[in-house]
């Protein structure tokens, strides 16, 4: 059944505009996304469709241009509209990083600190530098493979943080096996960068280690 027949306050559009984004579910957000079904289906149940072959919503928006493309109802021109609407969600959470106080709302440098690693194959080892405000200068990701006390160079993130004048800096790597449980090899890392950056007055705030499904905070842990 086209959209169009359906009761007002269960059509995606309306629903959101009446209840906010939040009360929908993936597949309703997907066909606001997607506008239009294919023959003999809508847009949600295109959507469901999309999810089910996907298995969920987050291998859909990872998924590169090959693998989405081969999908009936997606294509090129989907794939670039979705990886732009993706990059500006990054970059809105960058914006709101660098005007308020990253300490304050803890799980926005969480936020952002999971779309940006946790896609990756491989571990990649970033830092957020932040001013005397908590306030976020930049995101760097600084190193890549196997992170280890031999792979992370404290003097690179020093002369970083230097060039950037940071006052604090909050570490971040992805456990690209999905398990967030931080490793003594994690701890030992964590430990070596603050005693490098302690020299320049610069203080780490968090560690976060992303896995699939959950993040763990190295500060929380009490591991720092």
């Amino acid at each position: 059944m086209s959209l169009k027949h359906w009761p007002e306050q269960e059509r995606p559009r309306e629903k959101l505009l009446n209840q906010g984004a939040h009360s929908l579910s993936d597949a309703e957000l997907l066909a606001i996304f997607l506008r239009t079904g294919i023959p003999g289906k809508n847009a949600v149940e295109l959507a469901r469709e999309l999810l089910d072959n996907f298995k969920g919503l987050r291998p859909l928006l990872e998924a590169d241009l090959t693998s989405f493309c081969s999908h009936h109802g997606l294509g090129p021109a989907k794939f670039v509209q979705l990886q732009a609407t993706i990059e500006m969600s990054k970059r809105h959470i960058m914006a709101r990083l660098k005007t308020g106080d990253a300490m304050t709302s803890p799980e926005l440098a969480q936020q952002y600190l999971i779309t940006q690693l946790r896609h990756h194959p491989h571990e990649v080892f970033a830092c957020l530098f932040m001013n005397n405000q908590n306030q976020v200068l930049a995101f760097e990701p600084m190193f890549n493979g196997t992170i280890d006390a031999a792979s992370v160079y404290p003097r690179e993130v020093v002369k970083r943080a230097l060039e950037h004048n940071a006052a604090a800096v909050i570490l971040a790597h992805n456990h690209p096996s999905g398990i967030a449980e931080p490793s003594q090899s994690d701890e030992r890392i964590t430990e070596k960068l603050k005693q490098a950056l302690a020299l320049i007055d610069v203080r780490i705030l968090d560690h976060f280690i992303i896995g699939n499904g959950e993040t763990v905070s190295l500060a929380e842990r009490g591991l720092m």
